[in-house]
């Protein structure tokens, strides 16, 4: 079994359709197909069903889909260490953080990390706080930076930084500038971030405290970003909870304005995997945090 062979199954598992597999390797449809029947032959059994003109996993195939992963992450890692060895003067620092803070408090972090090590390539990915555990989890990122709870036993994690959610309305709502309380807030419409979001989780961990369901919330959008939100709360009807980070100038302006009801600090935390190794470039990041 080659890592070649590897790449090629999973990049067809992922898309479950060869031609579009064969796309993104740059290779030919037959060439993959070949892989593909060749992996199978070797071992005598069969990764994928085959009906018609489509292509899908059978339960050996799913299976063995995490283990090709796994097994393609710790190649990466091998050829990180050797590759490195000279120092910092060249390689990859893969990070993957949620959209509160890759688009706050990371942001000036990378900028001064890349004026101190400019020949390393910064590769940055936005996602949800389930999804940044995920990708550190399956190697795809190196570090991760999120704000929601993540407990896995796999993940090291440590707070480097807080930060403050706050409700907000635009400028006319009924609740604009005023006291809320948990009844208030449950008659409510809303926009919120996807289900997995840590800033959705903050409002609806508290709510629940206050014996609120997150089901019995009257959420007209799940949006998947943070400036979907904010553009969606802006053209009035609906209440958010957000990083004050992400509405500060707004608030400002006033243009969106407070609701009293109080959710607690979170921390933003660093995570990264118990056992993978991590590249220099990474631990020269991590030296740079607080």
């Amino acid at each position: 079994m080659t890592l070649e062979q590897l790449r090629i199954f999973i990049a067809v598992a992922e898309r479950e359709h060869l031609t579009q597999a064969a796309e993104a390797l740059n290779l030919t449809p037959s060439a993959v197909s070949s892989a593909i029947r060749v992996l199978e032959e070797r071992y005598g059994i069969a990764l994928f069903h085959r009906t018609g003109r489509r292509i899908e996993l059978t339960q050996t195939g799913a299976a063995f889909l995490p283990e090709a992963k796994a097994t393609l992450a710790r190649a990466a890692g091998a050829d990180l260490f050797l590759t490195e060895i000279g120092g910092l003067k060249r390689g990859t620092l893969t990070l993957a953080a949620s959209q509160t803070v890759a688009g706050s408090w990371l942001a000036p972090r990378l900028m001064r990390f890349k004026a101190d090590y400019p020949a390393i390539d910064i590769r940055l990915g936005a996602s949800n706080t389930e999804q940044v555990a995920d990708a550190v989890l399956e190697g795809q990122a190196e570090l991760g930076f999120v704000e929601g709870i993540v407990d896995h036993p796999a993940l090291a994690q440590r707070v480097v930084a807080h930060d403050r959610v706050v409700i907000v309305a635009p400028s006319g709502h009924p609740f604009a500038g005023r006291q809320a309380d948990a009844a208030m807030l449950s008659a409510a419409r809303w926009v919120l971030r996807e289900p997995g979001s840590g800033t959705r989780s903050a409002l609806t961990t508290t709510l629940a405290d206050h014996g609120v369901r997150e089901d019995a919330l009257d959420v007209a959008l799940s949006l998947p970003s943070n400036e979907a939100v904010r553009s969606a709360v802006l053209s009035g009807g609906a209440l958010t909870a957000v990083s004050f980070a992400v509405v500060e100038d707004d608030i400002a302006a006033g243009r969106l304005m407070p609701v009293g009801f109080d959710l607690p600090e979170r921390a933003f935390r660093l995570l990264r995997h118990k056992e993978r190794y991590r590249s220099k470039a990474a631990r020269a990041f991590e030296a740079m945090l607080p």
